[in-house]
């Protein structure tokens, strides 16, 4: 099974400013982790980053944080719509790389996240949320995301793919 690792709107623009109050720190832990353990076993981690509304999609504001451990396998999909499939070549991507399961991770889980795990099921991938490795502004979203979605630990990743 070929596992690609989405990390969704990581980026300094939408979470400069909300870093302590959502605990950025902690879910860069576990995505950072799971991103390890992704790239080990030759799978794919895949950066989305949204430049809706971006004058220069070079800006540095839209760049990832630095928290996110980046490295030059990684490949990067930029959209401008809540689900990273829609208008974006992540699906004819994952196709080609010979993906079927999609670990998602990132921010926001009330809209990116969850439009886009929505979006892999509509397409036939077998999607699961990274839990810790999601974050809201909105504590309640978290929890009803893990309540309603499949979900995976960051210590089952070893063992899989």
């Amino acid at each position: 099974m070929k596992i690609g690792f989405l990390i969704i709107d990581m980026q300094k623009n939408l979470l400069n400013d909300q870093k302590e109050v959502m605990n950025v720190d902690g879910a860069c832990e576990y995505i950072n982790y799971v991103a390890e353990k992704i790239r080990e076993k030759n799978n794919v981690v895949i950066h989305i980053q949204d430049v809706e509304g971006a004058s220069d999609l070079h800006d540095d504001s839209i760049s990832i944080i630095p928290e996110i451990k980046v490295e030059q396998e990684d490949i990067f999909i930029q959209k401008v719509h809540s689900n990273a499939f829609w208008e974006t070549e992540l699906e004819q991507v994952l196709r080609d790389q010979g993906i079927n399961l999609v670990i998602i991770a990132g921010f926001a889980a009330e809209h990116c996240v969850l439009f886009t795990y929505n979006g892999a099921m509509e397409r036939g991938f077998k999607p699961v949320i990274l839990q810790n490795g999601i974050l809201s502004t909105k504590s309640d979203v978290i929890t009803q995301t893990y309540r309603d979605r499949n979900i995976i630990s960051y210590s089952a990743i070893p063992f899989i793919g």
